[in-house]
């Protein structure tokens, strides 16, 4: 063969190789698309109320950043929990088990077993980078993270204790920003060859609800239009439901009143501190107020702390948005916002949360995923954070562990609702009496109706809420002619998710807690 023709073999050989490598690095590219980074941004006892994109007629508060997610991402407005109470709800997102399968029932003895399958370990074991920094809150150790830095317990808000990777020490500072800062310095020394998994726990807006330094009056006295339900005498429902431990006229301690010394942080955070709160709360003593307007006093010193401490998280997500957007991983990260329960603010006289009520049940939830979510996106159907670690593997490839109790929420957010999505959710709370003498319940909720159970030997009653006829929830029907029909379906209904969610046995006694009731309640519950 000639020099030429050899040439031109060869040639013709470097061709064939370049276009296959093309077609091979192509079909590789589409088997195997960019798997998205997550950022599941979790609050502690996050009202919907509190979030300026769900339009609370009272206005309570701008939250420009989470408006932002749920301007270029979906906003759920029926996202419910499976047993709203913080560490419980945080296993049920972490196994997409409910607590009768995750073992973790309780705040008050319940114990996580980390060796059960939890999404984190999927994702870690599937090359994912996984952190977890901020409130853990179920004693025992993290697993499945590369790194972790949690708040010992419920935390505190000034000066936290920590525990890294096992490590214990002490921060400085303000905790929803110390963990904001904590969380910006992972993002920008991970390894980024990998994808990644932040999980952001605040401890924020958490009971006792005490504001950074810098938004201390940042209401400007403002007098917050009150919930039609503020003055709720309960009278519509079980004794159950008046027996509760949450109620600002008897319940708001000088604690949550801040009424008692600064007990964090440093001597000059403590002189802002006294400045502010010193010479409103000499005023409040002077008036010696009682009943309805003491109720009223209490309801606008809780609102200006709580949503002080909202605020503070709004500018935390603000700045780690902006960290992804300077590093350029915007675009290629689903952020999910929620929180582990829903909470009162005022509603039925109420702070806290355990019952099956609606703001006590129902949870914010703001998904952005560019690419995959429509912006300004609203869905109503029932979804929950049971959802949240099929969603996640899904969006990562992982296949999802057969006993998992939850849906992905991915058909969703491209906005197709599956003809078989779920029209009934199951509900179980468990921990009583302590602190709040909320007793157990378990219930089924549809779109217009809950009926729920009253277990116990010495109170063993039904409810049910008709959210069409009465939507603040203010009367019990199970007693009326003309429910009994419904009532007779929806019990059917709560046998069948009983036998398919497998809690059709007596809860174990431990389930419940075993701390007596407090004759005084701390106010850090």
């Amino acid at each position: 063969m000639s020099p030429t023709a050899l040439s031109r073999v060869l040639l013709a050989c470097v061709l064939f190789a370049c276009v296959l490598l093309v077609t091979c690095g192509s079909a590789v590219s589409a088997a195997e698309p960019k798997r998205p980074n997550i950022l599941l941004i979790f609050s502690d006892d996050l009202a919907y109320q509190a979030i300026s994109a769900y339009g609370d007629p009272r206005k309570l508060l701008q939250t420009p950043q989470m408006d932002s997610l749920a301007a270029s991402g979906m906003r759920f407005d029926r996202c419910l929990v499976t047993n709203s109470i913080c560490g419980p709800s945080r296993a049920v997102t972490l196994t997409g088990k409910y607590s009768h399968l995750n073992g973790f029932y309780n705040n008050s003895n319940s114990r996580f077993n980390g060796a059960q399958e939890t999404f984190p370990k999927l994702l870690q074991r599937a090359g994912y980078a996984t952190a977890l920094i901020g409130k853990w809150h179920l004693v025992s150790d993290p697993t499945g993270f590369d790194h972790w830095d949690i708040l010992p317990g419920q935390g505190v808000y000034y000066d936290p204790p920590m525990i890294a990777n096992g490590q214990r020490s002490k921060r400085t500072g303000y905790t929803t920003e110390i963990l904001t800062d904590l969380s910006i310095d992972w993002l920008k020394q991970r390894d980024n060859s990998k994808p990644f998994l932040l999980m952001l726990q605040h401890k924020a807006p958490h009971r006792p609800w005490e504001p950074a330094i810098q938004d201390l009056g940042w209401d400007h006295d403002r007098f917050y239009p009150e919930p039609p339900t503020l003055f709720d005498d309960h009278r519509g429902h079980s004794r159950a439901v008046a027996e509760a431990a949450m109620s600002l006229s008897d319940h708001f301690t000088p604690v949550d009143a801040k009424l008692t010394p600064f007990s964090g942080g440093n001597a000059e955070q403590k002189r802002a501190w006294e400045a502010f709160y010193g010479p409103r709360n000499q005023e409040f003593e002077k008036r010696k107020l009682s009943g309805e307007e003491l109720v009223r006093w209490r309801y606008n010193r809780y609102l200006h702390d709580y949503l002080a401490c909202v605020k503070a998280i709004d500018n935390s997500i603000g700045r780690v948005l902006q960290t992804l957007h300077e590093m350029g991983e915007a675009d290629n990260t689903l952020v999910v916002c929620t929180s582990d329960q829903g909470f009162y603010l005022g509603e039925h006289g109420w702070f806290d949360k355990r019952w099956i009520f609606e703001e006590s049940l129902r949870t914010p939830l703001l998904i952005r995923w560019p690419g995959v979510v429509q912006p300004g996106q609203v869905n109503k159907d029932i979804v929950s954070l049971i959802d949240l670690p099929e969603t996640f593997l899904e969006a990562a490839g992982i296949p999802v562990p057969t006993d998992m109790q939850g849906s992905s929420l991915i058909p969703l957010l491209k906005g197709e609702t599956p003809a078989n999505w779920r029209k009934s959710f199951y509900y179980h709370y468990y921990e009583y009496p302590a602190p709040h003498q909320v007793r157990p319940h378990y219930g089924v909720v549809t779109d217009r109706y809950k009926l729920f159970h009253f277990y116990q030997s010495d109170l063993d009653e039904w409810e049910l809420l008709d959210r069409e006829q009465d939507p603040l929830e203010q009367r019990n029907f199970y007693n009326d002619p003309a429910a009994a029909e419904t009532i007779v379906a929806l019990k059917a209904e709560l046998r069948r998710l009983r036998e398919e969610l497998k809690d059709t046995d007596q809860p174990p006694r431990a389930a419940h807690g075993n701390k007596p009731f407090p004759t005084e309640n701390t106010g850090r519950n």
